[in-house]
């Protein structure tokens, strides 16, 4: 009961930071899977049979306020589900001693990825650059093969690719990678049940992270207007680099004595500090501007 428990605010948390952020779903779950010591594969087809629940409702939502573009949704979406699968029965067939570490670099990078975005250069706004629509087939094969493998990437993948195209609104943005997400989830399940045969998927697992993904999905809409996503993201960022730092340096491949785990420690701790301090200095003033640029309001004359 205490495992599900556990599990249940593990998706409560991570639907937190993907409802804010528009990603992360994936990479915070599996990292937090992994930290307890969760077989990898096992790890991320639990977690992607919680996303199928999970995106579902997401899309429903974003569909509903008019969120979604569905022409973008089939372009994506269907070479990510064929990206997801293969990617799912490759994890799925390496021993456990490899697939840790594969897994935790892939995890080490998307950390690396979202801390240096958010903390550098704040939330993703649209550009000018041209992205060609062939380039969404290659995207979403990439795309689904790191989001099965790494247990999480499509959105950290996906969105800065499509906010780089300048032809769709932000909020289109993320409702368009969050429903084409429910292709990726299921194909990455089939993939994992056609690999694994069931074996070490916890049905109750998976539902724990459900049940807590759902409760979160409404509150991330109330708690990102108190937690600015810039700062979010380098603290949701600094925890996932943190996190699979520790599981590589200890893993059978490096095997890093004491001193140089407690010294990766405390380089981690340093930078994640600074990052946070930065992003919440930049996000100052940049409230700071916005207010000054505002009117100011002209007395009424009595």
């Amino acid at each position: 009961m205490k495992t599900l428990i556990l599990l249940a605010l593990v998706g409560f948390a991570a639907q937190l930071v993907d409802g804010s952020l528009g990603m992360a779903y994936g990479v915070t779950s599996t990292t937090l899977l992994l930290a307890i010591g969760t077989n990898p594969a096992a790890a991320s087809a639990t977690v992607h049979l919680a996303e199928i629940g999970t995106t579902l409702a997401s899309g429903a939502a974003h569909w509903r306020f008019g969120n979604v573009d569905w022409r973008a949704v089939v372009r994506i979406g269907i070479p990510g589900a064929v990206g997801a699968f293969a990617g799912a029965t490759f994890l799925s067939w390496l021993s456990t001693e490899l697939a840790q570490p594969i897994m935790s670099s892939i995890l080490l990078a998307l950390g690396l990825f979202v801390l240096l975005r958010f903390t550098l250069q704040g939330v993703p706004r649209r550009t000018h650059q041209p992205l060609r629509k062939r380039f969404l087939v290659p995207l979403g094969l990439v795309g689904g093969f790191m989001d099965a493998t790494g247990g999480g990437g499509w959105g950290p993948v996906g969105t800065p690719a499509l906010l780089a195209s300048g032809r769709m609104e932000p909020r289109k943005v993320i409702g368009t990678i969050d429903t084409s997400e429910f292709l990726v989830a299921v194909a990455a399940s089939l993939g994992f049940l056609f690999g694994l045969s069931g074996a070490g998927v916890d049905w109750g697992w998976a539902l724990a992270l459900l049940l807590g993904g759902l409760v979160a999905a409404p509150l991330a809409a109330w708690i990102v207007r108190f937690v600015p996503p810039r700062i979010l993201g380098s603290l949701v960022g600094g925890l996932i680099v943190f996190t699979n730092v520790r599981t590589l340096l200890r893993s059978d491949w490096i095997q890093a004595p004491p001193a140089a785990l407690w010294a990766a420690y405390v380089v981690n701790a340093i930078v994640w500090v600074a990052a946070v301090a930065w992003s919440t200095r930049a996000h100052l003033q940049t409230r700071h501007l916005e207010r000054a640029a505002l009117p100011e309001s002209v007395p009424e004359s009595r």
